[in-house]
């Protein structure tokens, strides 16, 4: 009889065990659901970005119910996506800025899109590049996303000085095109895209020289697209201040 009442208490106990368990994954996947709700469709996310809701595996576990509810999409191992939905075209694939945005997030790094991808972004090019390349100061590494190939490159600390700005995607964008492709007409379509808050960024980053030579010529000797210079500001300051003392002495 002692056997059998401690047998029963044991089951007790693990009924209890077992409910509370259920009760906070239930729990945990309402917030993961209620937080995905209220960002917009084309959201991507790793488990990473629900951390402060509950543990790791209660976390992946609402993750792989939710992705088997067909609420969210498992894009790669530990990357998924709330879907973009067209009325023709039905489920959309994924934004790839979406993508490279969830997974630094998720280690806490910078980016600096390159290559065909920073030109396209600019829209220097039409060109929509089947192998996407980002600078990280993360490890180097390639994730496969639908048909389009994201690289992760690691590299030095100057090349992510400007990482996340006009200026850095600027750099890529020509370093990509070359010095002899950059024409009258790429030079506008820049001139169109770079705000005035922009071209303050990249005349601060020019005089930092934090782009090659050419590309800082470039810029400079284009009218629009770039501020006066710290440079050529106290030059003109020097020129003016000469020219009002050689009057005074005269």
């Amino acid at each position: 009889m002692p056997h059998a009442i401690k047998l029963a208490r044991m089951v007790e106990v693990f009924l209890c065990i077992s409910k509370n368990y259920i009760l906070t994954i239930i729990i945990i996947k309402f917030k993961v659901k209620n937080r995905i709700y209220g960002k917009k469709r084309g959201w991507c996310f790793t488990p990473k970005h629900f951390s402060d809701l509950g543990n790791s595996g209660s976390i992946r576990k609402a993750l792989s119910t939710l992705e088997k509810q067909e609420f969210i999409r498992g894009l790669a191992f530990g990357l998924y996506d709330y879907p973009r939905h067209h009325k023709v075209l039905g489920e959309l694939p994924p934004k790839i800025e979406n993508v490279i945005k969830a997974i630094t997030e998720k280690e806490k790094v910078k980016y600096q899109p390159t290559g065909a991808y920073a030109s396209n972004m600019l829209g220097l090019s039409d060109q929509v590049p089947a192998k996407v390349t980002v600078l990280t100061e993360g490890a180097s590494k390639k994730i496969q996303i639908g048909k389009t190939e994201v690289i992760f490159k690691k590299t030095t600390p100057k090349n992510m000085a400007s990482a996340g700005t006009i200026t850095g995607l600027i750099i890529q964008a020509l370093k990509y095109l070359g010095k002899d492709k950059v024409t009258d007409g790429i030079k506008k379509k820049l001139k169109t895209v770079i705000s005035n808050e922009d071209k303050q960024r990249l005349q601060i980053d020019m005089d930092k020289g934090l782009a090659p030579v050419w590309i800082t010529k470039i810029i400079e000797n284009h009218q629009g697209l770039y501020a006066v210079s710290g440079r050529q500001l106290l030059a003109v300051i020097d020129f003016a201040e000469s020219v009002y003392f050689a009057n005074l002495n005269l």
